[in-house]
């Protein structure tokens, strides 16, 4: 079983982007979780697809209050001058906003 719960405020808006052939809605932010004994915050990188991606891009801007259930994700790839990179992620399946909606 792959599931994680993460309840945050996001520290950068949105990224909204298309990708592949087909177009594809990739969404990306970095979501600060704080830790229980108040210390510092962990942040870790969201991204999520298709119509979650969409409603992201539209409704969440930085410091923004959600919560994301998702799978954990871990990649690596090659850079250009060689050098091996890796990152940690989590995919979103499902994100709640939290925040109060700005009142028109």
């Amino acid at each position: 079983m792959n599931t994680v719960v993460l309840v945050g405020n996001l520290a950068t808006d949105v990224t909204l982007r298309e990708v592949g052939d087909d177009g594809k809605k990739l969404a990306s932010f970095l979501l600060a979780v704080n830790r229980r004994n108040g210390e510092k915050a962990d942040f870790v990188q969201i991204t999520a697809w298709e119509r979650t991606a969409e409603l992201c891009g539209e409704v969440l801007t930085k410091g923004k209050k959600v919560a994301v259930e998702g799978g954990l994700r871990s990649r690596s790839w090659e850079e250009p001058d060689g050098k091996r990179r890796s990152a940690v992620e989590v995919v979103a399946r499902e994100v709640a906003f939290l925040s109060p909606r700005p009142e028109a």
